[in-house]
């Protein structure tokens, strides 16, 4: 691996890794040479991610967190600080949608999906980004999606929290980068994972899939490069962008 890329010997905490993207994200950090705290709200889970992560032999902590209660995502902070130091790397991937008509959608349920897409998030960025902005360096990942860009059918509140991750990763960065921190987010196209899948079974995936212009959904490892660059050396100069893996949908204009 060229050194730009080489994470080893640096800590990445991943929340919400223990599904889907997280998952697949804080496997790739790494196999990418970092140690990797996955945490997530069931301890059983983080416990079989953490094992996944020693396998590749890695040092990581088993810690459950839940991202609506901010005492215990500073009880893995300071777990991380005092098993390794620093840290250097947090990447969000905890998130949640629902589908439904906005005229016929509770007002809890989209409570429910700001609390987690986006007041998690900020959540997540002042307790990990405050080391980090004592120490002067860190990175912060945020998970956006193509509702960052575009707006998508019965997903009001889904979209309008990933507008505003966009949105909070764009402030944070320009906020923090004079303080050597840097602010990016990640934001896939159509993948197939626990949070969609019944939405891609139905004709709505078969929308999705024209849009798209490699004609297939992504695989969750191919969003591991992206995460491994916003970690790296090789993207020092780079804050408050959204990096779109979408196999084209947002150049898409007419496809057939």
């Amino acid at each position: 691996m060229s050194p730009l890329f080489d994470l080893t010997g640096r800590l990445a905490v991943v929340v919400g890794a223990t599904s889907g993207i997280g998952r697949a994200l804080a496997l790739g950090l790494a196999e990418a040479g970092a140690h990797v705290v996955a945490t997530a709200r069931r301890e059983a889970l983080v416990d079989e991610v953490a094992n996944e992560i020693e396998q590749r032999g890695r040092r990581t902590l088993r810690i459950a967190a839940d991202v609506a209660d901010l005492a215990s995502m500073e009880r893995v902070r300071e777990a991380c600080l005092e098993s390794f130091g620093a840290i250097d790397v947090m990447l969000y991937a905890a998130g949640m949608t629902k589908r439904v008509e906005t005229m016929a959608m509770d007002e809890a349920d989209w409570q429910r999906i700001m609390d987690v897409n986006v007041t998690g998030a900020l959540r997540a960025c002042r307790v990990f980004g405050a080391p980090m902005l004592a120490r002067g360096q860190g990175r912060l990942i945020m998970i956006a999606s193509l509702a960052s860009f575009v707006g998508l059918m019965d997903v009001a509140a889904y979209t309008a929290s990933k507008s505003a991750v966009a949105g909070l990763t764009r402030a944070l960065a320009v906020e923090w980068a004079p303080r050597g921190v840097n602010v990016n987010a990640i934001a896939p196209g159509v993948f197939r994972t626990d949070l969609n899948r019944a939405l891609l079974d139905a004709p709505r995936g078969q929308e999705l899939l024209m849009r798209t212009p490699m004609r297939r959904f992504g695989r969750t490892d191919e969003l591991v490069g992206a995460a491994v660059y916003l970690s790296s050396d090789a993207s020092t100069f780079v804050t408050g962008q959204i990096i779109a893996v979408d196999g084209g949908f947002l150049a898409s204009g007419v496809n057939q």
